[in-house]
């Protein structure tokens, strides 16, 4: 049985978790829409070095960040270009 301590030390390790997500979320949101490619950004080590790839994939599907990438894909659309040449 775990004790009182040990619980409030994993309700806070929790915050703690949530919040470098949410900084993180921030972060992505923000490259993709100075226009930098979702793949880049994830690869950053803002990124990389704050979250396990459980946690990432957490982010991804976070409604922001999918409506970041929606704009990013419509914008490309109307300007025709698509990003298939480098």
């Amino acid at each position: 049985m775990s004790s009182i301590a040990d619980k409030v030390k994993m309700f806070l390790d929790d915050l703690a978790t949530d919040a470098i997500e949410e900084r993180v979320v921030d972060y992505v949101i923000r490259e993709v829409r100075n226009g930098r490619k979702l793949t880049e950004a994830l690869q950053d080590p803002y990124v990389k070095n704050r979250l396990s790839p459980e946690r990432l994939e957490k982010v991804l599907e976070n409604p922001e960040v999918m409506k970041a990438l929606e704009d990013q894909i419509a914008v490309s659309f109307q300007k025709k270009e698509f990003g298939f040449q480098d």
